[in-house]
């Protein structure tokens, strides 16, 4: 959408939630224009959760590429309307 070239990965929370539940999303990391170091990332909200680390990964492992690029569509509009209403920039962090 932005014309960016992207990693994605997943991740998974540490330790369980209070209710013994663990959260994944996904994380996409933005690199460079000449595509040699990263610049930014983005992540989604939690997307899956489980009583096991595994279990919570298991629905992204089981994302198409198309249903990933959506979710990255909808970071990069998000990080959009943040930025319109910060009037900055993102980075890490």
């Amino acid at each position: 959408m932005d014309g960016r070239a992207y990693s994605v990965g997943t991740f998974v929370d540490e330790a369980p939630d209070s209710a013994g539940r663990y959260g994944a999303a996904l994380l996409f990391v933005r690199w460079s224009e000449a595509g040699d170091r990263p610049v930014a990332h983005l992540e989604t909200d939690y997307l899956a959760w489980g009583v096991t680390p595994a279990e919570a990964l298991a629905p992204l492992a089981a994302l198409t590429l198309v249903e990933v690029k959506a979710h990255l569509d909808r970071c990069i509009e998000l990080e959009r309307r943040d930025k319109g209403a910060r009037g900055g920039g993102a980075g890490w962090g």
